[in-house]
């Protein structure tokens, strides 16, 4: 059994696997818009139902990521992730042979359940494997997220006019399959029994006020872009623009984001980083007005920039809000919190604006944008 003080022995080929597994996580994000349409059409779906196939995955990852990271301290990290994997990749194979509505559910909350247990341990796993330059695979690791939520849309778009709508949920399998494939090599040291951790006191994190305004925005914010990404396509789709224009738009989407996110590396750990934090829901806010402009297609494309850049300006100094309001001790737990509190502002946001008006839609929108700022003003008076 490999112990953490030999790692800095292992091969690069140590971080294969962690990174294949979150290219898998990143591209379920970034790929799952484009077949929503198809999935409502091929399956007869109501757009309550589409809405389900959307949010049952992210539900799953909300409930499984909390129990994620405790479980690899509890069991370590490369038998959790091994498990999560085998999970995400048996999900989106259910998911690509799924012929009706309950069996695609089902397949979606496995899938989910799978990335959940695993993201959480991927950045332990990448710096475990690289102890002697944890922060270089850390950037290795962000650049190639970045790169495949801006281009992973251009190739789905290709895939799924080609091959259907399934062949996406295959590509996920086989990536979590070759992930697997490389778990073998990663470190299996269990921490001693004496320091496996047990469930923490609640009370600081319950008193940690200005953590709760940070989940507020967090809620918020995500749960306005989760929506985007969930009724643009549907909106491209229904205006006939087609699948790979389609593609087009997520791709100008995350590619704002990251050069966004780029631009702004330095600049969130200085005074600007509650005027990035305010102006990320206004941008988000303006992204859905953009998008009824009566210019389409340009309107999407406009739209998409200004979301994406407003996701950029909420994600890296929201996940820094978190770990600098979190109790002493309780960063790991604050964190998997954030990721929850994320994903089920996405759930309640879909299941509450699927099917509206466009007058309700913006009114909802607005509302999230404004509770977002007021939590982050909030956040702004210090002790």
């Amino acid at each position: 059994m490999t112990d953490f003080s030999e790692q800095h022995r292992l091969r690069p080929i140590t971080v294969a696997g962690p990174i294949l597994a979150s290219t898998a996580f990143v591209m379920e994000l970034t790929m799952l818009p484009l077949l929503l349409a198809l999935i409502q059409s091929d399956l007869n779906l109501s757009v309550a139902q589409l809405a389900w196939v959307f949010n049952i995955y992210a539900a799953a990852v909300a409930a499984a990521v909390l129990a994620g990271g405790w479980l690899g301290d509890a069991l370590g990290s490369r038998r959790v992730f091994i498990a999560g994997a085998i999970l995400f990749a048996a999900g989106a194979i259910g998911a690509s042979q799924a012929e009706d509505y309950g069996v695609l559910l089902l397949a979606r909350m496995v899938q989910g359940t799978g990335g959940g247990l695993f993201s959480p341990l991927v950045p332990v796993l990448l710096t475990g494997a690289t102890p002697q330059r944890p922060g270089r695979i850390l950037i290795v690791w962000g650049s190639i997220a970045g790169f495949v939520a801006a281009f992973g849309p251009l190739l789905g778009s290709v895939l799924v006019t080609v091959s259907g709508w399934q062949i996406v949920f295959w590509v996920f399998a086989a990536i979590a399959i070759l992930a697997l494939l490389f778990a073998p090599v990663l470190p299996s040291a269990m921490p001693p029994k004496e320091s496996r951790p047990k469930l923490p006191g609640l009370g600081p994190l319950l008193r940690a006020g200005r953590l709760w305004c940070v989940f507020l925005y967090v809620f918020c914010t995500y749960g306005a872009v989760a929506f985007f990404l969930f009724d643009l396509p549907l909106e491209i789709d229904a205006a006939g623009h087609g699948t790979q224009f389609m593609g087009v738009v997520l791709a100008v989407l995350w590619l704002s984001f990251a050069t966004s996110g780029t631009l702004m590396r330095n600049a969130v750990d200085g005074r600007l980083l509650w005027p990035i934090t305010l102006a990320g829901p206004v941008l988000i806010a303006a992204g859905f007005a953009l998008a009824l402009w009566p210019f389409a297609p340009l309107s999407y494309i406009v739209a998409a920039v200004a979301v994406g850049m407003g996701f950029a300006c909420t994600n890296a100094p929201s996940t820094q809000l978190v770990l600098h309001f979190a109790p002493q001790g309780m960063r790991a737990i604050s964190t998997s919190l954030d990721i929850t509190f994320a994903r089920l502002g996405g759930v309640m946001t879909v299941t509450l604006l699927a099917r509206s008006d466009p007058a309700y839609v913006i009114g909802g929108i607005l509302l999230l944008s404004s509770l977002a700022i007021a939590a982050a003003l909030r956040c702004v008076h210090r002790d």
